[in-house]
């Protein structure tokens, strides 16, 4: 059982990391690409770009450092 979960969050790690980066990058090209457009009606696209660009970073810290934590802690298991 202990392996199977550890598999299971290290695999929810990875996502969490990937969502991350992807959105950093897109918030990258919001900012970058699009500046004053509006975006779906939502707002304009260069503050959901910097919303973008805090969330996907702190996703990929987050991802990071889960992926850290499941590492050591399966070596005890």
């Amino acid at each position: 059982m202990a392996g199977t979960l550890a598999l299971t969050l290290e695999v929810v790690a990875i996502i969490v990391y990937i969502i991350g980066g992807f959105s950093t990058f897109g918030g990258v090209a919001l900012i970058f690409f699009m500046n004053n457009r509006d975006i779906w009606g939502v707002g304009t696209a260069r503050p959901l770009g910097y919303l973008f660009l805090c969330v996907g970073l702190c996703l990929s810290v987050l991802g990071v450092l889960f992926m850290r934590l499941i590492r050591n802690r399966s070596q005890r298991l």
